[in-house]
């Protein structure tokens, strides 16, 4: 499994290179891809809504705080395509987390 990895402020405020954070796409199921999964809607709803309130089950010997910053920076970069991030955070956020609740923002 991929670990996540420390994000500093700055980094995680002006993401640039966020390639090295990104699983390689090989290894990432059709349905992540496909944008069809549970976490692809969860990165979806997080891009273009916001999460309120999010409360996160991580899996064990996973940091919350550090998985979170390692998707935020991904999410905020210009760097990747769109659906190429996209897929890479609900990836990880897959990897990671057992679940999660939250109420979706507004966009």
């Amino acid at each position: 499994m991929i670990q996540p990895q420390e994000i500093d402020d700055l980094t995680l405020a002006f993401p640039a290179s966020v390639t090295s954070l990104m699983p390689d796409k090989a290894i990432i199921p059709e349905e992540i891809i496909r944008g069809s999964s549970k976490w692809s809607r969860v990165t979806s709803d997080w891009f273009f809504c916001g999460l309120h309130g999010a409360k996160w089950k991580p899996r064990e010997g996973i940091d919350t705080k550090k998985a979170l910053r390692h998707v935020g920076a991904i999410l905020g970069s210009w760097e990747p395509k769109h659906e190429d991030k996209e897929a890479a955070v609900a990836y990880l956020l897959s990897e990671w987390f057992e679940d999660v609740s939250y109420t979706k923002g507004k966009p």
